[in-house]
């Protein structure tokens, strides 16, 4: 258990990725991802913790990745695997069932949606830092999708930015087991501050005064 405190004041709950072609049954990732989801209990746990967040005053941020759009990487010169896959299986395409929120995840009244991330860090080329430093946000916890790759990058570039960085290793899911452990036991410790289950997290959730 961590010897610190999650101040609803200065704390925000980052949800990366709640499309439903993530986390719906008949998205066009959701066969990849149900195996770890169901064995870390990822539905549950993010159920619970956007809740509990929500309870306390944790500003909740939705922080979505680019929805596809015919012709999106036509012209570019240097495409990663992210876009490559991307344009292949026109994931979260905009205007399509599989690139709406899915229903338990999505963001409620009063929280803030980022603008879209087109390749994995949630800051770069968004108003994620921005809209964090005008919410007085110190610490950082991410939850959601991918654990070894936008929830990496983003966790790796906010602890640049100087935030305080947590990963919830029960409230996110990957491809396998081994991109889990390389997300939590050998790539994690190198940048995140606290690596929690989200009981653990959620025990140390604070209302401000």
């Amino acid at each position: 258990m961590p010897d610190l405190l999650y101040p609803s004041n200065e704390t925000a709950l980052l949800v990366m990725d709640p499309y439903n072609d993530f986390l719906s049954e008949g998205g066009k990732l959701y066969d990849r991802i149900k195996d770890v989801a169901q064995t870390v209990g990822l539905f549950d746990n993010l159920r619970e913790i956007t809740k509990a967040a929500r309870s306390v005053g944790i500003q909740v941020f939705i922080v979505p990745h680019h929805r596809s759009h015919e012709g999106d990487y036509g012209n570019w010169k240097h495409k990663n695997p992210t876009h490559v896959v991307s344009d292949r299986l026109k994931t979260f395409a905009a205007g399509t069932w599989g690139g709406e929120w899915h229903p338990d995840f999505g963001p409620h009244p009063g929280d803030v949606v980022i603008k879209e991330h087109w390749s994995q860090s949630g800051f770069a080329n968004t108003d994620l830092n921005e809209q964090l430093r005008q919410h007085g946000v110190e610490k950082i916890i991410l939850v959601g999708l991918r654990a070894n790759t936008c929830l990496e990058s983003t966790g790796r570039f906010g602890m640049e930015l100087g935030y305080h960085v947590t990963l919830v290793k029960d409230a996110t899911a990957s491809f396998s087991m081994e991109e889990m452990h390389a997300a939590h036991e050998v790539n994690g410790p190198m940048f995140a501050h606290e690596i929690l289950t989200t009981r653990e997290v959620i025990s140390n959730f604070v209302t401000a005064a």
